[in-house]
């Protein structure tokens, strides 16, 4: 089974396409594509063709045909002569990938602010009690980030802006793989939970300037464990070589 710098062992889920109605190249792109969201597939590891076509049961042009999509969502690139790997943002990107973070979710929680009803809020209040179940449990970082995602998932119903989740999802690989690398830090969920729930008052009192500080103040902090965590593994991965 891999080992994941940030998360420990990858977990073990069927790869094979379900019978559903859907297009079976949707199928197999929702399967790949949840694979590397959920750090089966690792950040730099090669997705080899021959190897999805066994694991998935599918065609080679159908295989091609997601890695392609998949690179346009910018979750792999493609690199001559090795072909499609999982993004791996560097340390600078990084820094980049965390200031547009900033930027788009303080947007949303203004958003939230403006739009949400009290039905989000309730969904908010249930989202944020589960990240702090799963943190006060000592969950797997995998845990955690599944926990923390429903937060941003109600954040962006509640905000009701297509744009802003669309501009995100496009960002989704690379933003989860360095909120893995900010969580999997000692002290990093406890004091992300501090954060949480600062956000969740301010929404809350329906104060749109301080629930935008929140999440720039919850991703500069963020920013200072991912990036270092992010430059370890850069480091370890080249002495490996």
């Amino acid at each position: 089974m891999a080992e994941h710098p940030f998360l420990g062992e990858a977990p073990e889920t069927s790869m094979r396409v379900g019978r559903v109605a859907a297009p079976l190249r949707d199928q197999v792109l929702e399967i790949v594509r949840n694979a590397i969201l959920d750090f089966r597939y690792k950040p730099g590891q090669r997705l080899i063709e021959r190897e999805l076509i066994e694991q998935i049961g599918v065609s080679r042009t159908t295989i091609r045909e997601v890695l392609r999509e998949l690179d346009a969502e910018g979750l792999v690139t493609t690199i001559p002569q090795r072909g499609a790997i999982v993004v791996v943002p560097t340390a600078e990107e990084a820094a980049d990938l965390y200031d547009v973070r900033a930027s788009l979710e303080a947007l949303a929680a203004r958003r939230f602010v403006e739009r949400a009803g009290a039905e989000h809020l309730a969904a908010l209040r249930v989202a944020v009690a589960s990240f702090e179940a799963a943190v006060l449990e000592g969950a797997s970082t995998l845990q955690l980030l599944r926990a923390k995602d429903a937060i941003y998932d109600v954040l962006l119903d509640g905000a009701a802006s297509p744009a802003i989740r669309s501009i995100l999802g496009g960002l989704q690989a690379r933003v989860r793989m360095l909120r893995a690398a900010s969580l999997s830090q000692p002290g990093r969920p406890q004091r992300a939970l501090e954060e949480m729930h600062g956000l969740y008052r301010a929404l809350e009192a329906r104060d749109g300037d301080a629930a935008a500080a929140a999440c720039v103040a919850h991703l500069d902090r963020a920013a200072t464990t991912g990036i270092e965590a992010v430059k370890a593994a850069a480091q370890a991965e080249a002495l490996a070589l």
